[in-house]
């Protein structure tokens, strides 16, 4: 079953490239010793991946990705960057660019670029789709805070689910720094997620602040980039879309996750956590085992920690003390030595979920004793929950008090926005947030 990567705007083309180099370095550039599984199955391993996320093209492997943004520079980048690395590129006739950015208006991208740009842009698309044997959907990088990512991402989103109303629709969010990088992020954010929630399938939150520590406190990276960021992400990515299996042996391909993730179509806001995190000088000397690996992924699923530095231990599944975070349902993904080994009953304790969630419904398993990315052992959770709710609240609350004064509201219309699109997004997520806290 094949994915095809929308890489939408500045962020998703310099995420995207991260992911795609994160899988082809772990996939091809690591050597059978490492991997931790017999030659065969190794094999079948690459066989799958490729048939995933790759297509053979004019004898090379090119990245099943269509890439767009307004302005060239990033795409060039990034297309650059994945040909020197000399595992896989990008295919040039996949590309679609102008010179004429969004500035950082969602109305400008959605309206005007989304209008004029979207049947070249789907045409790509088509293109990609028709290279696959089996389809199963599509997985969208973009940007929460500007324009072309969010504003012309959530059109072409639309799109798709209009040209393709049976394949899956993932979409990958970067959430921007709380500091800001924009004045209007919080604007661009609110219509983002409000339009996203009625086209796809599933809206994967990935916050800069939170990879930005992790850089900080975990890799010990002192003068942090984008790129460090990005790679995070990628890593993230990678370690759970990777194929594996669950103990029934059915793999976890697009559609098999999304089924569980999102139960209900009110709740389709997912966030990652994943464990460990290391600098290269501090992996030979570690000795991690699973039981504490999962006991601090349970934690931080409890205490709504981003990461194992820093966990709230107090927080418990209790009705007394602190309130902990609830799930409407959890994917979990071990990578590595012993994975079959693993007691993962702490991920299915019923306090988490809804008393109306089946049991069965909870915990969703998927495992490959392949090592990835130079962890002998490593653990992801892709979590439908309550996690976002602060985050979206605070961009919601600075939105609104924006909106009130009409400040900048100006620049959204003269592109064709009226404020009742404001006002209706706003309506969105508002019960979006009612809906989580109800859990």
């Amino acid at each position: 079953m094949s994915v095809v990567t929308l890489q939408m705007g500045q962020c998703g083309n310099q995420v995207g490239g991260q992911f795609f180099n994160m899988i082809a370095r772990d996939t091809f550039d690591q050597s059978l010793a490492k991997c931790n599984v017999p030659r065969q199955t190794n094999q079948q391993f690459i066989d799958d991946v490729c048939e995933r996320f790759f297509s053979q093209e004019e004898g090379s492997l090119k990245a099943r990705a269509v890439m767009v943004d307004m302005e060239p520079k990033v795409i060039a980048m990034t297309t650059t960057e994945a040909k020197r690395s000399g595992l896989f590129q990008y295919n040039n006739k996949q590309q679609f660019c102008q010179k004429c950015g969004s500035g950082n208006n969602w109305a400008h991208g959605f309206l005007v670029h989304g209008s004029k740009c979207s049947q070249q842009v789907m045409d790509l698309i088509q293109k990609e789709a028709e290279k696959c044997d089996r389809l199963e959907g599509f997985f969208t990088l973009m940007s929460l805070a500007g324009g072309t990512g969010s504003g012309l991402g959530a059109y072409i989103t639309q799109c798709v689910r209009d040209e393709f109303p049976h394949s899956f629709i993932m979409n990958q969010v970067t959430w921007p720094f709380d500091t800001g990088e924009v004045i209007v992020q919080n604007y661009n954010a609110v219509l983002t997620l409000s339009h996203l929630y009625q086209s796809s399938d599933a809206i994967l939150i990935v916050e800069n602040d939170q990879e930005q520590k992790i850089c900080s406190q975990l890799l010990n990276i002192k003068k942090i980039s984008f790129s460090d960021i990005n790679e995070v992400i990628g890593h993230k990515l990678a370690s759970f879309l990777q194929p594996a299996k669950s103990n029934n042996l059915t793999s976890n391909h697009l559609g098999e996750m999304l089924e569980h993730l999102v139960p209900h179509p009110e709740y389709k806001l997912l966030t990652m956590k994943t464990i460990p995190f290391m600098s290269e000088n501090n992996i030979q000397y570690s000795a991690y085992q699973w039981p504490g690996l999962v006991k601090h992924l349970t934690q931080m699923l409890i205490a709504n920690a981003s990461m194992e530095e820093g966990i709230d231990w107090g927080v418990k599944l209790s009705s007394t003390g602190l309130a902990y975070n609830k799930s409407m349902a959890n994917s979990l993904f071990l990578r590595g030595l012993d994975v079959n080994t693993v007691d993962v009953s702490s991920f299915k304790d019923g306090r988490l979920y809804p008393s109306w969630l089946p049991s069965e419904a909870c915990l969703a398993s998927w495992t490959n004793q392949r090592t990835f990315n130079k962890y002998e052992k490593s653990a992801s959770l892709v979590s439908n929950s309550q996690t976002p709710l602060i985050s979206l609240n605070h961009v919601i609350d600075k939105a609104w008090s924006m909106f009130t004064s009409r400040a900048y509201v100006h620049q959204y219309i003269k592109h064709g926005l009226a404020e009742e699109d404001f006002l209706d997004s706003f309506a969105c997520l508002e019960q979006v947030i009612k809906n989580y806290k109800d859990l």
